[in-house]
């Protein structure tokens, strides 16, 4: 354990240059004595690391330094190779590339590792698309792929869902997140950071102007944040039911994690069925959904719902009578 820390200790301050101990203790999660002893460990070893006092201080590696230490445990090289996503990468234009360096990888690393780490191909398999839907076409990400990391604008032509539908935007693309299949870009539009979905841009001019995005900015903590608000604004209702213990079974695959756990938190009744409040989108969207749970869910309320429910209940029993 402690030889595992002092190389990532070790590696830290080849990667990052200069940090301080406290900085340092919150990166190998010990104390900072801890970060002291380790220090003096390597400093013992011939390693040329050294302190600065001060404000500014920290511990840094002399100029021109880099260890060569390339061992990897074997855990460590299975997972470099379960992070290895041939689908989006070859999306992003990158295929040929993470092919190569897993080649160099697997050339580099001692035989049984080798044969250990090869495995992982035989054993698991990434398959990112939600079931029953296709992936997006997505024949301008690589633009947009190069567009992100070059820092420079882009004109779209995008399709939305309401009129007008086509409209032409200049994005300054951030970054790319990949979500169950489906490919998007959070971008500044000019009038803020907004999400867009790559399989609707419909046509991509690269633009020679460089951007800067706001300071701080972190991709996965926007991308949090926005799914957080997109759900909060997806529900604008709430539905009393009641359901079995068969519809509840049914549930987890059948509907989103808000419901599971409305549901969970409801309270049973005598006769082994549940009462619970259930957060919906809208009435038609609701009756889509609980329909799905056929005769083991009844809609308590709202009114409107209730009779929308028993309405195609009726139509149904008259097609099949």
């Amino acid at each position: 354990m402690r030889a595992a820390r002092l190389v990532t200790l070790l590696l830290l301050l080849q990667n990052r240059g200069r940090m301080t101990a406290a900085q340092l203790a919150a990166e190998l999660e010990v104390s900072v004595r801890t970060v002291y002893r380790d220090v003096e460990s390597l400093s013992a070893a011939g390693v040329p690391v050294y302190g600065e006092p001060g404000h500014d201080g920290g511990y840094a590696l002399l100029d021109g330094y880099r260890t060569r230490l390339t061992g990897l445990t074997a855990p460590e090289a299975e997972a470099l190779f379960l992070a290895g996503l041939p689908g989006p990468a070859a999306e992003l234009g990158l295929g040929s590339v993470l092919a190569a360096a897993e080649l160099k990888l697997e050339a580099a690393l001692p035989a049984e590792l080798r044969a250990q780490a090869g495995r992982i191909r035989e054993r698991f398999h990434f398959d990112a698309p939600g079931w029953y839907r296709d992936a997006d076409e997505v024949p301008y990400l690589p633009a947009l792929a190069a567009a992100v990391w070059q820092r420079r604008a882009v004109r779209v032509r995008y399709r939305r869902w309401y009129r007008p539908e086509e409209v032409e935007r200049r994005l300054e693309p951030y970054g790319i997140v990949l979500k169950a299949g489906r490919w998007y870009a959070v971008a500044c539009a000019g009038t803020g950071i907004r999400v867009y979905r790559i399989g609707q841009i419909q046509a991509l001019e690269p633009l020679d102007e460089e951007f800067t995005p706001p300071p701080g900015f972190d991709l996965a903590a926007h991308w949090a944040s926005h799914t957080a608000e997109l759900q909060a604004r997806l529900w604008q209702g709430e539905a009393e039911i009641r359901i079995s213990p068969a519809g509840r079974a049914r549930l987890p695959d059948l509907t989103v994690q808000a419901v599971q756990d409305a549901v969970d938190a409801g309270h049973d009744e005598d006769d082994g069925w549940r009462r619970a409040v259930i957060p919906i989108e809208s009435l038609v969207h609701a009756e889509t959904e609980l329909l799905k749970l056929g005769a083991e869910v009844e809609v308590l309320a709202p009114p409107q719902l209730r009779e929308r429910m028993a309405a195609t209940a009726r139509a149904l029993a008259e097609r099949y009578a």
